[in-house]
């Protein structure tokens, strides 16, 4: 009888020995992943909409951003014919991509509006492609998310639904850009952490929504909550939890970009996105 106690005991020994083990390596393992996490520190070029393109990827550099998203309505200035890039020649798009390149930036994604039919996508799709983009932001209509969907794949270019706030967009709660995912491949989100505040909801909750789903972020940050009209502040000294964000994000292992979208002190926002980029990319890093 003793030595059947002696050996129950030293099995059970063994067992709680070895699912400790194997806690510690998930433990390790779930570390490494958080550390393993990486995505690209970037800026909106809505940020410096005042001006003109060149002026606009001079001051994304001096923010030391080396990823930006340009936006369809931008207004190029002088350069490019005081076209808009819903409207500038191949001729422009070498000459855009010239400029890029001599300042080290890449432009890996645009936000899109006022495509109404295929050949107006296909535009934007040829200019992504041109540009080496890996996504469009947008917030198309629910006629056109099968055909945006099939360009998508012939490009391999992916579809980012951006959220606008509550009232202004369809597309501003995670649940209907699910909707918009469900059945399609090549879609995916551009989470904005500013408008989903506006509307009320939670930032961090609503990526945990789209977990998987991810493509883009748009980094601004708010002096209120559940305010529609609440004022846009720098990042950090608003109501969101940075913080908790970036702990998501390194959850979910993203690796895509994650772009300051200032949208206060139009005029004079170098400092505030300059500042935004080293706030986000410290809390990254920790």
């Amino acid at each position: 009888m003793m030595k059947i106690k002696f050996y129950f005991f030293y099995f059970l020994a063994v067992i709680i020995s070895s699912c400790a083990g194997n806690s510690s390596n998930k433990t390790e393992h779930n570390e490494s992943n958080l550390q393993k996490a990486k995505w690209n520190t970037g800026v909106a070029l809505y940020s410096f909409n005042r001006f003109s393109f060149v002026d606009a990827l001079e001051k994304a550099d001096s923010a030391g951003a080396k990823y930006v998203e340009g936006f369809s309505f931008h207004k190029l200035g002088k350069e490019f014919n005081d076209s808009s890039m819903a409207a500038i020649s191949d001729a422009d798009i070498d000459k855009m991509k010239q400029m890029l390149k001599e300042k080290g930036i890449q432009m890996q994604s645009m936000y899109v509006g006022g495509a109404k039919n295929a050949e107006g996508w296909k535009y934007y799709f040829e200019m992504g492609k041109k540009l080496q983009m890996n996504y469009l932001v947008c917030e198309p209509e629910k006629e056109q998310w099968d055909m945006l969907d099939s360009l998508a794949e012939l490009y391999k270019i992916k579809i980012a639904i951006h959220e606008h706030a509550k009232g202004k967009s369809i597309y501003w709660h995670p649940d209907s850009v699910l909707a918009a995912i469900k059945g399609h491949s090549n879609f995916g989100a551009c989470a904005d952490l500013g408008h989903w505040v506006r509307s009320g909801l939670d930032p961090v909750d609503c990526l945990k929504k789209l977990d998987g789903h991810v493509l883009g972020v748009h980094l601004k940050d708010l002096d209120e909550s559940n305010n529609i009209n609440a004022n846009d502040v720098m990042v950090g000294k608003g109501v969101i939890d940075f913080p908790t964000v970036v702990s998501e994000l390194k959850r979910q292992q993203f690796k895509g970009n994650v772009y300051v979208e200032c949208e206060h002190n139009w005029e004079n926002n170098l400092p505030d996105v300059t500042e935004a980029i080293r706030y986000f990319d410290s809390l990254s890093k920790r």
